[in-house]
């Protein structure tokens, strides 16, 4: 029985694979004509890119540097505003300097120029170490700063300036804003 069954399926399988192979291809035949005619009107319209101000670069990549890039602008669809500028740190240029001088091995004139600083200066004074007064240290030169407090550091007008600067720079972006709102 079982071979009979086989023998069926093989045949039944067989069967289908022939009748797949040799099957009549159905074929349809058509003609068709066609005329088209098209009247018609192009119009071409170029639009021009959106106006922009583009902020100048200020390159700071150079860690060596103690300046900071500040830039900006602003477009409206009339009028386009960008400028930029650099600020100094002073404080970094001070850093630099007296390590600068403390490799050349001029330690006194290195501590001399961070005393420039009235944080640094009233900090040494505090710790009983007083800055460096014309080649004198210690408590000689605790004296001739006792006699001389009009040659002490004081708040630099550079960081009066400096701050003036920003207020300055805040003004013209308010300037800026409403010039906008009036466009």
């Amino acid at each position: 029985m079982k071979v009979f069954i086989r023998a069926l399926i093989i045949f039944i399988f067989v069967s289908i694979s022939f009748s797949a192979t040799y099957a009549d291809p159905i074929v349809t035949e058509s003609t068709s004509t066609s005329n088209v005619t098209t009247n018609g009107t192009t119009k071409t319209t170029v639009k021009s890119p959106p106006p922009s101000a583009i902020s100048p670069s200020i390159n700071s990549s150079n860690s060596d540097l103690c300046t900071v890039g500040i830039s900006g602008a602003v477009q409206t669809q009339i009028l386009g505003i960008s400028g930029g500028s650099t600020v100094r740190d002073l404080n970094c240029e001070r850093l630099k300097l007296s390590k600068t001088i403390y490799d050349m091995g001029m330690k006194v004139a290195a501590v001399s120029i961070m005393c420039q600083d009235p944080r640094v200066f009233k900090a040494m004074e505090m710790a009983g170490t007083p800055c460096p007064f014309r080649g004198k240290i210690g408590n000689e030169a605790q004296q001739e700063w006792d006699a001389n407090v009009e040659l002490q550091p004081q708040t630099s007008s550079q960081e009066t300036k400096k701050n003036d600067k920003l207020e300055g720079a805040a003004m013209g972006v308010g300037a800026s804003l409403l010039l906008l709102l009036l466009l």
